[in-house]
């Protein structure tokens, strides 16, 4: 039962008790995280345990000690299972936070969105997806930073070390009330292992991006992605969705969402999860329609779909390569073909070889890691060559971005192009999102009603129609299917039902978007109608992320390797009026593999609000396609001049066209 509202604010004033809380028992009807592997010496152990006792008095450490020596052995990680709170976990009302300040209350609903169970992947071991993204290392770190949350003024700032608060530091008024950085390692200590190492002593940790950042909205977060990527697929190969089928794998956090956005453009779709729990988890969400654990009945009812012209969501509960072999063996002609398993972390969950069962699989990741990992690739060379079969009978396959092809590659999978360089399948943002999207200013803005009353969202939904409307009526030819998208987009927004956690809502708009329908809540907030509204987005955007193998592998300029842009991106959001800011090394390609930042923002109604908005947003989204116009992308070139044009304090740096003739013969 839900502990009284009092209680739950002294819980949260209280931050790690004086006095130990019992030992909670482990729930196994929670979705855990798989056990990491053993990677720490004798010494490194011994240290990790003194990192974690470091957050208790003295008194407590011989109690503390033998358990968290336990789960250390047992699960490869320090959770402090024991310091769970009391209360159902869930994104509150904004007023009922125990806060001197509503953007520190603002933080605290996102930080228990991301841990809601409806949200979270693994919500006791603090990860919300992507089977390695977390919100904070262990629960002692949960309790110490909403504490200080609660005691912070407008006059100071968190800063957060990786999940640990280092702690509120004077400020002003105008700076950002967090400041959050996640695993920035030295270059030279950002390979996988040095992750597990370093996570394990509890020092650095995998924030994903908007895990770790707490704006992450549940699936619906990347279901509108999802659905212009699936949309734009079918335009790209000339066929309409309906009666046409998308394969792909993944029902976690971030992949849940393809079902979902395959119904919503309108197609047939199959999507492949080993999990038994958060395949059913799906299925109670509404996510996907139907799901079957046989291979045969999948091909059956496949064909039924296909005669039929159905759009349906179907979740095949075992493996993708057995899916995609056996449709190969089958005859059963794919369309669309991806995949959303979380190869960023390969070997620790992310992807599941054919050869083994689950729960096998889970063992031998723990236990026997380097035989784990040639089970792993050999499964991805079987996984390419059924994929390349399937393309040579003209399936459109994309790489998703989550670096399926990078670690299809290593393992010696044929997915190479004839160049030796590139892949022989393009990424999704370097033939859709980056040209259609990201160039062009295009990303995912977001806003969370803080009230938490459905009503709010269904207001900020009609507000949004609104604001697009009329700037479509304005707008030039080049933007203008992205608009139609984007309004038939929220029109369907609620019959969806996409809510999963927090009242959000997700949108891909440009800046001139963004600031509009900002300043048009804000001015419902400033008039009673609705009330406080938190701003965000995902980092997967136009300018908060350098990854060469996603966000920015459509710039051919040479630098889809700096990392430059991410980094101006947060700094210029920090003193534009963020509320928090975060920076992160890792995300949905991997540790080491991507740079990439975001924000969050309160709007409240006030004057000072509606300064900051246009400041912080015009700026977010214009750092990016600077960058993509100087890689001389044309989208970008445009919106960049057109940005230009309406801002006379802005001026940037444009690239000069080049004969290509000129170089023909160098």
């Amino acid at each position: 039962m839900e502990l009284t509202r009092q209680s739950f604010k002294a819980e949260i004033l209280e931050g790690i008790p004086d006095i130990l809380p019992d030992v909670k028992p482990y729930d196994g009807s929670i979705n855990h995280a798989p056990k990491r592997k053993s990677i720490l010496t004798a010494e490194e152990t011994k240290l990790a345990l003194k990192n974690a006792l470091r957050y208790f008095d003295e008194i407590h450490h011989k109690t503390l000690l033998p358990e968290f020596k336990h789960e250390l052995d047992t699960y490869g990680r320090i959770y402090m299972y024991r310091f769970r709170p009391s209360y159902k976990m869930y994104a509150r009302p904004i007023s009922e936070y125990p806060a001197k300040t509503k953007q520190a209350a603002a933080i605290m609903l996102m930080i228990q969105n991301n841990l809601d169970h409806a949200v979270a992947q693994h919500p006791h071991e603090l990860i919300t997806y992507g089977g390695n993204g977390a919100v904070f290392q262990n629960w002692a770190q949960y309790r110490l930073t909403m504490k200080y949350l609660a005691e912070m003024t407008d006059e100071q700032t968190l800063v957060m070390y990786s999940g640990h608060p280092m702690g509120l530091f004077p400020s002003h008024k105008d700076a950002p009330r967090a400041v959050v950085t996640n695993g920035m390692m030295i270059p030279n200590y950002s390979q996988p292992d040095d992750w597990e190492k370093f996570n394990a002593l509890g020092v650095t940790q995998y924030g994903q991006m908007t895990a770790g950042s707490y704006m992450y909205i549940g699936p619906q977060g990347i279901v509108h992605g999802t659905t212009i990527t699936v949309l734009n697929g079918f335009r790209r190969i000339g066929k309409s969705p309906k009666g046409h089928l998308f394969v792909t794998s993944g029902l976690g956090g971030m992949s849940g969402a393809q079902p979902k956005a395959g119904s919503i453009a309108g197609c047939i779709t199959v999507c492949a999860e080993v999990n038994p729990k958060i395949t059913q988890i799906r299925l109670d969400q509404g996510w996907i329609d139907e799901k079957i654990t046989d291979i045969n009945t999948l091909v059956q009812r496949v064909r039924k779909a296909k005669k039929d012209q159905e759009t349906v969501s179907l979740a095949y509960l075992g493996n993708v390569v057995d899916v995609w072999e056996t449709f190969d063996r089958e005859h059963i002609h794919i369309d669309l073909g991806s995949d959303q398993t979380s190869l960023h972390n390969p070997w620790a969950g992310g992807y599941y070889p054919v050869s083994l069962s689950f729960e096998e699989a889970n063992t031998m990741m723990a236990e026997h890691p380097d035989v784990f990992k040639t089970h792993v690739q050999k499964s991805l060379r079987r996984q390419a060559k059924a994929i390349n079969a399937h393309t040579a009978r003209g399936t459109y396959f994309f790489d998703y971005g989550n670096a399926f092809l990078l670690e299809a590659s290593r393992a010696g999978a044929d997915v190479m192009a004839d160049n030796g360089i590139d892949f022989k399948y393009p990424s999704y943002v370097q033939d859709i999102m980056g040209p259609m999207c990201f160039d062009y200013g295009f990303g995912p803005f977001r806003w969370v009603c803080a009230s938490s009353k459905p009503e709010d969202l269904v207001k900020t939904d009609a507000i949004a129609c609104e604001v697009l409307k009329g700037l479509m009526q304005g707008a030039p030819e080049e933007i203008q299917q992205q608009m139609a998208d984007n309004i038939q987009w929220i029109k369907s927004a609620q019959e969806n039902h996409l809510v999963v956690g927090s009242q959000a809502r997700i949108l891909y708009a440009d800046a001139e978007g963004r600031i509009k329908i900002a300043q048009a809540f804000n001015n419902a907030i400033a008039s009673g109608e609705i009330g406080e509204v938190i701003l965000g987005r995902d980092h997967h955007d136009v300018s908060g992320t350098d990854s060469p193998y996603r966000e920015t592998s459509n710039i051919y300029d040479g630098s889809r390797f700096t990392a430059d842009m991410a980094i101006q991106n947060v700094i210029g959001d920090s003193f534009r009026g963020a509320t928090w800011v975060s920076i992160h090394n890792g995300g949905g390609v991997g540790w080491g593999e991507v740079i990439n930042g975001g924000f969050g923002m309160i709007l409240d109604g006030s004057k000072e609000a509606s300064k900051r908005l246009q400041q912080m947003l015009f700026w977010d989204v214009n750092n990016g396609i600077s960058r993509r116009s100087w890689a001389r992308n044309e989208g970008a070139i445009f919106a960049i001049k057109r940005a230009m044009a309406s801002e006379p304090n802005l001026k940037v740096t444009l690239p000069n066209p080049i004969d290509p003739e000129l170089l023909e013969n160098i």
